[in-house]
């Protein structure tokens, strides 16, 4: 055995265990130090030579654990320093007081998320640190009163949560508040028993009537959205008119519009949500047509004119003040009795006197009035964009029908003749359903039902009260020099 260096190898151990025994040492000063100057722990502590030379007796004891003829016996063996057993004295890591406090209680935290292109509910929640079952968990409770996977941007979700205060770590979620609609919010949270439960908060809104009124320049849908009417207003006024008029081509600029319609408001004044058209009106040109909303005992909305008659009217389908005329011909495939051969008749004829009255088969305007060819003196009516109707072989046209003109239904258009080709006077009537001529006796047009009896009286209680509060507006308004237009009515809360 080479005993000069197992001299030396005892001489590096000698070494490491006196580094070991200073690194011991100052761990414990600065430990009695920290202790001394701490003051969030109430304990008295005798700062004294003696109490450090005692821990410094026990760190030499344990100093010299170590085993020397271990080492030595290692050394004999020709093993290097790095194979050498050096056993570090053990000691309790002590967790300062001040952690100690922290730890035992959690930090509330309360934050406004706004929602952002690509967020969904669960995704929010997850990318804050909550555990993804935990936020499932929410959304299946959030599910009972509102479906959370209609998140859209922008909307903001106020979360109460407790946060670990040394991290700021997510805890757990306590509440979620979301208010997608001004005036109604939506809860989830977790109640005493650690459970997360759901509700609905709903403001008390108020109910009132918005009246604007305006000039037609451009589209009617167009000009009334400048005017301020939200667009399912006016697409429900377009759609409440279309029975008799042609937006494309009867409405031109400087016509003018009136919509009445119910809106809630929240207790901010927000708007809610917008309600039913009570009341419309459209003049076209000279002619101005009122409509007023009325919903039947089976909750059935329907529009009529001030007399309780129904907008959507059938088409007369023997538009004749002789309402006995038998029919000569009927629609189809026919032998011509003048042209003596087989060729298609597109309408129906009406065997009736001279002179007698021809009616306008429904409200519309006139797009011809003259001589076409084989029917001689003939009318067509525009209804509204589906449906029109020709009349044929008339002696002549009524006072002012001319193209353009506006009439209604049953109004005198024309006088029975016998003009064109044709074997004494009739009526040749047409109905034109998207440009094609069809069978008058077999098309069923939008049809409503006049009001009567003590639903024509409850019909008329409404007529009045809105033309009284139009009058009390008017009034105001010329009391006060403004216009009419953009008027509000607080009709009940």
């Amino acid at each position: 055995m080479d005993f000069k260096k197992a001299r030396t190898t005892a001489k590096r151990i000698r070494q490491q265990r006196t580094l070991l025994f200073i690194y011991a040492l100052s761990i414990t000063v600065a430990m009695l130090i920290y202790l001394r100057h701490n003051n969030s722990v109430n304990a008295s502590i005798n700062y004294d030579e003696e109490f450090v030379d005692h821990s410094v007796e026990e760190m030499a004891m344990d100093e010299d654990s170590f085993s020397l003829e271990e080492n030595l016996a290692l050394a004999e063996t020709g093993a290097e320093i790095e194979d050498l057993q050096v056993i570090e004295p053990e000691h309790e890591e002590i967790e300062p007081a001040e952690e100690i406090l922290i730890s035992q209680s959690m930090g509330e935290n309360e934050e406004a998320i706004t929602v952002e292109k690509g967020d969904s509910f669960i995704g929010i929640l997850t990318k804050k640190g909550l555990d993804y079952n935990e936020a499932t968990s929410i959304y299946q409770a959030y599910k009972k009163v509102y479906d959370a996977r209609t998140v859209k941007v922008g909307q903001i979700l106020n979360i109460s949560s407790k946060i670990d205060p040394k991290y700021n770590d997510m805890i757990s979620i306590t509440k979620i508040m979301t208010e997608p609609v001004s005036g109604t919010r939506y809860i989830v949270e977790k109640n005493e028993d650690g459970k997360y439960e759901a509700r609905k908060e709903q403001d008390e809104l108020k109910s009132e009537t918005k009246v604007v009124s305006g000039v037609i320049n451009g589209t009617v849908i167009g000009s009334m959205k400048l005017a301020g009417v939200p667009q399912t207003i006016a697409g429900n006024f377009v759609n409440i008119f279309s029975y008799s008029v042609d937006f494309r081509r009867d409405v031109k600029v400087g016509d003018k519009f009136e919509v009445r319609y119910e809106r809630k408001l929240a207790p901010n004044g927000a708007v809610v949500n917008t309600g039913d058209i009570v009341y419309a009106a459209l003049t076209l040109g000279k002619t101005k047509t009122e409509l007023y909303r009325f919903q039947d005992e089976k909750g059935t909305i329907d529009y009529f004119d001030e007399k309780g008659q129904a907008l959507k009217k059938s088409l007369d389908k023997k538009p004749l003040e002789f309402k006995k005329a038998r029919i000569s011909s009927k629609y189809g495939r026919r032998f011509h009795p003048i042209l003596k051969q087989y060729r298609m008749h597109s309408g129906v004829d009406y065997a009736a006197p001279m002179n007698t009255q021809v009616y306008a088969s429904a409200d519309g305007t006139v797009t011809t009035a003259k001589w076409v060819n084989g029917y001689g003196n003939y009318i067509t009516i525009r209804h509204n964009s589906e449906y029109s109707t020709g009349y044929g072989h008339l002696k002549s046209y009524a006072k002012g029908i001319r193209p353009g003109v506006r009439v209604k239904q049953g109004q005198v258009i024309a006088y029975v003749g016998s003009t064109g080709r044709s074997t004494g006077p009739h009526l040749h009537f047409e109905i034109i359903k998207n440009g094609q001529k069809v069978d008058p006796l077999k098309v069923r047009a939008a049809t409503g039902e006049n009001l009567s009896g003590d639903k024509l009286k409850k019909f008329k209680k409404i007529v009045e009260q809105i033309k009284a509060d139009s009058l009390a507006e008017t009034k105001v308004a010329e009391k006060e020099n403004t216009p009419v237009e953009n008027k509000t009515q607080t009709t009940s809360n």
